[in-house]
């Protein structure tokens, strides 16, 4: 299939996302960038850690997102009392007939938003990343397929540590993106109080049947990346593991402990895909992987303690590896 062919289809089924996104800016205000990552997520079929402060709208994001999709949503509010059957659902026995029956947990909802997933223990957030991997949840001796799209948002509150139990590097390397999410500017906030003083219920419309993602995907497969993108994306993640071997950014070597993961080429490049789609365009640019590069690659890597003891963040290392490394 020629670039023009692909472009013509990305222009024929990318262009509903624009009243997607519309629809929801009725509800959500000044959160274009997460919005815009979030809908990336789900095209790519991948997941979404979120990093911000109480009351930045989260959960109205997700819900959102949902009712644009016309799909199931819950929020699983995550505690250190918290069970593995609380989200994945287990047997119930009935006195009638003699049997056990099984009672399906919150999981089995299209949309779900994990609040704060490190206040649950590891036992729990293994449970919930099992089900995000592998799309399907074991109750008993029978396996229930998750339904589709399935689609995680989990937050974390970077201010409270006490009585939280971090992500493990291996489970948090399963998340497509990690995102920051900023409180709004000024003009963003008066916007907000101006909606949301009345009370008034926001409604937004139910623009995309879950069946057109699949349509999408096939599509976003499809969209033409040169060589020299796909070298620049491994140079971009082997630079991470071994700065040494790139002058320019050799002085970083003992900043970092680990780099990023192999897991970190592919998602990269499948978000730089996404990106390009949702700019309705055929063919994946420089600009595309530099836009979601950060996003994709701050939660892959562990800084040295030399670094910590410097007050470098891994946002730095990954801004000097971008203005670093020579682009195509």
């Amino acid at each position: 299939m020629s670039i023009e062919e692909i472009h013509r289809r990305v222009l024929d089924s990318s262009a509903i996302l624009d009243e997607v996104r519309a629809e929801i800016a009725k509800v959500i205000v000044g959160q274009d960038a997460v919005v815009r990552r979030l809908l990336i997520g789900i095209l790519v079929n991948g997941h979404v850690l979120l990093e911000g402060v109480p009351g930045l709208a989260k959960t109205l994001i997700v819900s959102t997102l949902a009712q644009v999709f016309d799909a199931s949503f819950r929020r699983i509010q995550f505690t250190p009392d918290l069970l593995p059957a609380d989200i994945t659902g287990t047997l119930i026995y009935d006195q009638r007939t003699g049997e056990f029956n099984p009672k399906r947990g919150p999981i089995f909802s299209s949309f779900i938003l994990a609040d704060e997933i490190n206040r649950a223990p590891s036992k729990v957030q293994s449970a919930l990343l099992e089900a995000m991997q592998e799309r399907q949840v074991t109750i008993g001796d029978t396996t229930y397929p998750l339904p589709f799209p399935f689609f995680v948002m989990a937050t974390q509150n970077p201010i409270e540590h006490e009585g939280t139990y971090p992500l493990p590097e291996a489970q948090i390397d399963r998340f497509l993106m990690k995102l920051r999410i900023k409180y709004p500017s000024f003009e963003e906030e008066r916007a907000i109080l101006d909606r949301m003083v009345t009370e008034r219920e926001l409604k937004v419309r139910q623009i995309l049947r879950p069946e057109a993602l699949d349509q999408m995907r096939e599509v976003i497969s499809e969209l033409y990346m040169e060589e020299k993108l796909k070298e620049y994306i491994l140079h971009l993640v082997q630079a991470t593991r071994f700065p040494q071997r790139y002058p320019r950014i050799s002085s970083m070597t003992g900043l970092i402990q680990y780099g990023a993961s192999p897991r970190a080429t592919i998602y990269l490049a499948r978000a730089a895909k996404a990106h390009a789609y949702i700019k309705h365009r055929g063919y994946v640019i420089p600009d595309d992987i530099k836009e979601v590069g950060k996003d994709v690659l701050r939660h892959r890597i562990i800084l040295s303690y030399e670094a910590e003891a410097e007050q470098i963040s891994t946002d730095e290392i990954i801004t000097r590896i971008f203005d670093e490394i020579e682009v195509p």
